[in-house]
């Protein structure tokens, strides 16, 4: 199964990240300030795959925040640079068929992380899907999507250093 987004190209300002590492566990959320009216899936959407997973919090078919309790093996890449992305919106669509879901469980057949050295730019890959495009869905978010509009690909920026024990 895949995750499918529908997204669509704005003007309007892309609303900002608030970053918050939990120093115990290791958490990384990212919270997004939602921002405009629509319409679609709420509940969240977990990408699993391998030995990580990331947890999609979505409110009316928006990415409200993206959280990392289990991190996949991170790889440190020199030259690590995020792409161009235009401003998007995007909506994950409720199904008919699913009324009223609060989760639902994507089974990547891969997840992968790579960050910049200073470790503020972060690039998470979901299964062996290729990139066509990416879009900015808020400040310091980027999603990859593939030629269907599945997510193969986010990423996290601006990413405060992992705090002092």
């Amino acid at each position: 199964m895949h995750l499918v987004v529908h997204a669509e190209p704005t003007d309007a300002s892309l609303p900002a990240v608030d970053y918050r590492w939990d120093a115990d566990t290791e958490i990384l959320t990212a919270r997004v300030r939602a921002k405009g009216v629509s319409e679609g899936l709420d509940g969240s959407v977990e990408l699993e795959g391998g030995d990580g997973w990331l947890t999609l919090d979505v409110t009316k078919g928006r990415i409200t925040a993206v959280e990392v309790a289990v991190w996949p093996e991170v790889r440190t890449v020199s030259g690590l640079v995020a792409p161009d992305a235009p401003a998007a919106t995007a909506t994950i669509p409720a199904r008919a068929s699913q009324p009223g879901i609060a989760a639902l469980e994507v089974e990547a057949k891969g997840l992968s992380a790579e960050t910049d050295p200073s470790e503020r730019t972060i690039h998470f890959r979901v299964g062996t899907l290729r990139h066509e495009r990416h879009v900015r869905i808020a400040a310091d978010l980027i999603l990859d999507l593939d030629g269907h509009g599945r997510v193969s690909g986010l990423w996290l920026l601006n990413v405060p250093p992992f705090p002092e024990s």
